[in-house]
C-alpha cells in the first residue's frame, strides 16, 4: 500500500508542477501583453496626467486573477480535487514572483528561472491536501 501512496503523491506532484508551469506561461503572456497595451496608452498620451494608469491596474488584475482560475481548471481537467492550498499559495506566489518578473522586466534567463521556481512551488503545494474524513 505504501508504493501506491508514494506513486499517487508523485503523480499528484507531477500534475501540480505541469499545471503550474503551463498556468505561469499563460499568465505571463496575459500580463505582459496587457502591460504592453497599458504602455502604449501611456505613450500615446504623454501630456495627460495619469495616462495609462487604469490600463496598468487592469493589466495587473488580469495577470494575477487569471492564475487561480487556470490552476483550478488544470487540476480539475487532470482529475485532481482538494487543491485549496495550491490555489491560495499559487495566487500569492504568482503575485510576488510574476509581479517581479513582469513589472521589473528581468532578463530572459531570470524569467525562465523564476517561472521554473514557481512551477516547483506549485508542485509542492499540490502535494498538500485535506485528509479524508
Amino acid at each position: 500500500m505504501t508504493n501506491r501512496t508514494t506513486a499517487g503523491r508523485a503523480t499528484r506532484w507531477a500534475k501540480g508542477t505541469a499545471v503550474t508551469a503551463v498556468s505561469a506561461v499563460v499568465c505571463y503572456g496575459i500580463w505582459t501583453s496587457c502591460r504592453s497595451w497599458a504602455q502604449g496608452v501611456r505613450d500615446a498620451s504623454e501630456d495627460a496626467f495619469l495616462a495609462g494608469s487604469l490600463e496598468s491596474l487592469l493589466a495587473g488584475i488580469a495577470g494575477v486573477l487569471s492564475m487561480p482560475l487556470l490552476l483550478w481548471a488544470g487540476m480539475r481537467l487532470l482529475g485532481e480535487r482538494a487543491n485549496h492550498l495550491l490555489l491560495l499559495g499559487g495566487t500569492v506566489a504568482w503575485f510576488l514572483i510574476g509581479g517581479h518578473v513582469v513589472e521589473d522586466a528581468v532578463g530572459n534567463g531570470a524569467t525562465a528561472a523564476f517561472l521554473a521556481l514557481f512551477a516547483v512551488l506549485g508542485g509542492l503545494a499540490a502535494l498538500t491536501q485535506p485528509r479524508p474524513a
